[in-house]
């Protein structure tokens, strides 16, 4: 898996043999009704990049997110294309983020690429990073702006990697610096972010604005659905807890509840 530290032996001057795979201190993965899908271990935060146009899924974000929390990986939010007319509307959709105290931050990749580059640097410093986000939201930008030879890093793997019996992932590890401290972590494309390893009844602890009010329920084990009593939905009520995200948590809370095994 992409993250992995291993114990390797020397065979020749160009090749080795894996002996080993340390212990992993998180992976990062979806898993739907299906199948598995892992993006990549050992990960010290996610990025996960959206944008002004294309309009991004909040209930996509919210997975990741939530997938990360159970992971115990620190996440933050960059919205992109922000000199695009759409910004406020977007910006507005990302302020319950903001309230649970998520970092979010904004970026114009193409259109200031040294004042993201500025932004960026130093959260990315030191830190192995994943980067995770729909098509069109300027994940190749992003990577071409802050790694000049990624493409020359694709090839050099590519042509390790042919030379074997192995077959390549669409994920991409990618070094920033000389001294190696600093990793972007590119992620395939995906369509669906099923979260089936998670319990229902985990589900409202991984939502940092749900968890927030879910000890003021009556009920030790509220579905914060229906029941009376309910600090989650006295909060919604109120405006604490935004109306998608509720929305949100009930759509995924079905699916888990509802899952064939």
């Amino acid at each position: 898996m992409v993250g992995d530290q291993v114990r390797w032996a020397e065979v020749s001057s160009d090749e080795g043999v894996i002996e080993a795979v340390e212990p992993r201190r998180n992976l990062l993965f979806r898993q739907d009704e299906w199948k598995t899908k892992s993006f990549a271990a050992n990960l010290d935060q996610l990025l996960v990049l959206v944008a002004v146009e294309p309009v991004f899924s909040e209930s996509q974000l919210a997975r990741a997110l939530i997938a990360a929390e159970s992971a115990g990986i620190s996440a933050s939010i960059a919205l992109n294309k922000t000199d695009l007319p759409g910004i406020d509307a977007q910006r507005a959709r990302l302020q319950p983020y903001r309230d649970m105290g998520l970092h979010v931050m904004e970026l114009a990749l193409k259109a200031d690429p040294e004042g993201s580059r500025a932004l960026l640097a130093p959260w990315l410093d030191g830190k192995r990073t994943f980067v995770l986000g729909p098509s069109g939201t300027g994940k190749s930008t992003l990577i071409n702006l802050l790694i000049p030879d990624a493409l020359a890093q694709v090839g050099d793997i590519s042509q390790a990697l042919n030379s074997g019996r192995h077959t390549t992932t669409t994920t991409q590890w990618y070094w920033m610096d000389a001294q190696r401290r600093n990793a972007l972590i590119d992620s395939p494309g995906f369509q669906e972010f099923g979260l089936q390893q998670i319990e229902p009844a985990q589900l409202p602890l991984l939502m940092p604005d749900l968890r927030m009010h879910a000890g003021d329920c009556r009920f030790y084990n509220c579905s914060h659905q229906h029941e009376p009593g309910c600090g989650v939905r006295t909060a919604v009520d109120a405006g604490l807890i935004s109306a998608q995200r509720y929305r949100i948590y009930g759509e995924i809370l079905s699916e888990l509840s509802t899952r064939r095994w």
